[in-house]
């Protein structure tokens, strides 16, 4: 029986985060035999032009970013599974490309959620207060939303359309139905930003029951010197590359008994 070929993760970085960062989560997925490259975040790279008046983009564009990497891995490798990895707004990014995009084999999201305040618990009237009036405000005085307001400097449409979503719950992306594609949804116990929660409700509104999973990264799973907190958990992901790694096993098993 031949082989089937190692997937090749594109990681999809979270709000205000560069690809840098995700350099950690890369050279995991390499060491465990697979392969991995995090992708360009708009506005948060070296040399790559801000977000101001003149530069703005929207979760469209972003999107349409995703889909020409994918288009491009599956020239690069024909026959090697794609999953992407979105972390935070990089996981809303990675569905919204598989609604309408350029389709994945697999999605990943950790710490994803819609910032729909209803979501949260006590209906989080901060997001209400950020979505509905600070954003607003900022980006029309200035054109974009600068530091160091959440996710600065942020493009104009970008974090309007975020603000929407927090008070209405409404998706800045078409959603002609639920994703399909076997999806792993994993949450980061005692995560403000995305409760675990809201992560469910996310994978309710967005990722059909038979082609999800979840998991919760539980302070009692941190190896010494790692997190798992919202943002840190990136520096050293072994237990999430992990779960990443029997999570596909398991998918492919059901697909292949199928």
């Amino acid at each position: 029986m031949t082989p089937h070929p190692a997937p090749l993760v594109l990681i999809s970085p979270a709000m205000a985060i560069g690809s840098r960062y995700y350099r950690p989560l890369a050279e995991a997925f390499t060491a465990r035999g697979w392969a991995a490259r995090a992708l360009p975040r708009r506005g948060f790279e070296p040399g790559g032009p801000r977000a101001s008046r003149r530069h703005d983009w929207s979760y469209g564009d972003e999107i349409d970013d995703i889909a020409a990497e994918v288009a491009a891995a599956r020239t690069e490798a024909p026959g090697r599974p794609v999953i992407l990895l979105g972390h935070s707004l990089g996981g809303q990014l990675a569905v919204g490309n598989q609604l309408g995009g350029a389709p994945a084999d697999g999605i990943v999201t950790v710490g994803t959620c819609l910032p729909y305040h209803r979501d949260y618990p006590y209906a989080a009237p901060h997001l209400i207060l950020m979505g509905g009036v600070i954003v607003p405000v900022l980006t029309t005085l200035l054109g974009h939303l600068p530091k160091p307001a959440f996710g600065g400097p942020g493009a104009r449409t970008l974090m309007r359309q975020w603000g929407r979503m927090a008070v209405t719950g409404r998706t800045p992306f078409p959603v002609p139905g639920p994703v399909t594609t076997p999806t792993l949804l994993v949450a980061l116990e005692g995560d403000r930003l995305a409760p675990p929660s809201a992560v469910d409700r996310f994978g309710d509104r967005l990722i059909a029951g038979g082609s999800r999973s979840g998991w919760l990264y539980r302070d009692a799973d941190v190896p010494d010197g790692a997190s798992n907190d919202h943002i840190q958990w990136v520096r050293k992901p072994g237990p999430v590359v992990d779960r990443v790694l029997t999570w596909w096993a398991a998918s492919h098993a059901t697909a292949s008994a199928q």
